[in-house]
């Protein structure tokens, strides 16, 4: 580790995380969700800032690049600041994830390696600052590696980790995209309406991590955006985006989203005409559609108008304090 000053199927989780938005999954639990800000003051009894982790590894835990995109925009709203990585000969397989060449503004040939970056968001409106983890997964030493990244979120005081990924589903892309949210931790899972999780079978990354967490005594909460398996190739910005409402949800964000929304529509439309000129992948969107439609909950529940209404609220005041008066 340095330090300066400055896939596929494997979701942990089953369930849906929804809201009153064109790119949110349908069928939210009934019972209002909390924070994990709520809930890290309920389990550590408060006192000093907290401080919350973030992670997405680019890979076999990230189809269609959603969580790592995700991580990426995060890290730039924020204007979070490299301070450490972790990774390069110690942990990967150049044959497998290989380095890239690059050349910078001077025009030089630069090679960037296969790393794990750690950036920090001091956040001066909230009470808590944030850690992001942004990297690819590992091709060696699976338990040292999540040692070394454990004790740096100690040494940082972190208080909770919120792990990330992506998995191909049997999911249309003209529906909003599931994200699932679950918890091995009781108490975690309970303020934040989470599942437990009950896959079983081979694993990830994001897996190990979270398992080697939950046993060191840190409060984990896994997030998953099922993007579908018949677009899964990188980018997908609906996926992301879905990813990045789950997160302001669960971490009371007031994130400026439209165009990220933008893009999800472009890419929507971008496979919708691809559908219209294959009628067999056609007929396959359509079955899928009225599978999820079959099982969906009404969208618009008390609880997503409700938590569309606030975010509208918190985008309204945060606009009139930038000086811009424009829609949410």
């Amino acid at each position: 580790m340095v330090e300066n000053s400055h896939g596929q199927q494997d979701p942990d989780e089953p369930g849906h995380d929804g809201a009153g938005d064109p790119h949110e999954a349908a069928g939210s639990p009934p019972a209002q969700r909390g924070s994990l800000l709520e809930a890290m003051d309920s389990i550590e009894g408060g006192g000093g800032r907290p401080c919350v982790m973030v992670v997405a590894f680019e890979g076999w835990n990230d189809a269609g690049g959603a969580a790592s995109d995700a991580a990426r925009l995060l890290a730039r709203e924020y204007d979070a600041q490299k301070f450490a990585t972790i990774g390069e000969d110690d942990y990967y397989d150049y044959q497998f994830s290989r380095p890239s060449v690059k050349r910078n503004a001077a025009g030089q040939r630069i090679v960037h390696w296969p790393a794990t970056h750690f950036y920090r968001a001091a956040l001066d409106d909230h009470d808590f600052d944030l850690i992001l983890v942004r990297g690819v997964e590992p091709t060696y030493r699976w338990k040292a590696f999540c040692a070394e990244l454990l004790t740096l979120a100690e040494a940082h005081g972190v208080k909770a980790l919120v792990l990330t990924g992506a998995l191909l589903a049997d999911t249309p892309h003209t529906r909003p995209i599931p994200v699932t949210r679950t918890s091995e931790h009781d108490e975690l899972r309970s303020i934040l309406k989470a599942e437990r999780p009950s896959y079983e079978g081979p694993t990830g990354i994001v897996g190990v991590l979270a398992a080697l967490a939950e046993a060191a005594g840190v409060p984990t909460v896994s997030a998953w955006a099922a993007v579908p398996h018949y677009v899964g190739q990188s980018p997908s910005p609906k996926a992301t985006y879905a990813l990045m409402r789950h997160l302001e949800d669960l971490l009371h964000l007031s994130l400026d989203l439209r165009a990220l929304s933008e893009d999800a529509d472009a890419w929507e439309r971008g496979v919708d005409e691809l559908a219209a000129d294959d009628e067999e992948i056609g007929e396959y969107v359509k079955q899928l559609e009225e599978a999820q439609d079959a099982t969906d909950l009404p969208e618009a529940s008390g609880e997503s108008i409700a938590r569309e209404f606030e975010r509208y609220l918190k985008r309204r005041d945060q606009g009139r304090g930038d000086g811009h008066t424009g829609a949410p």
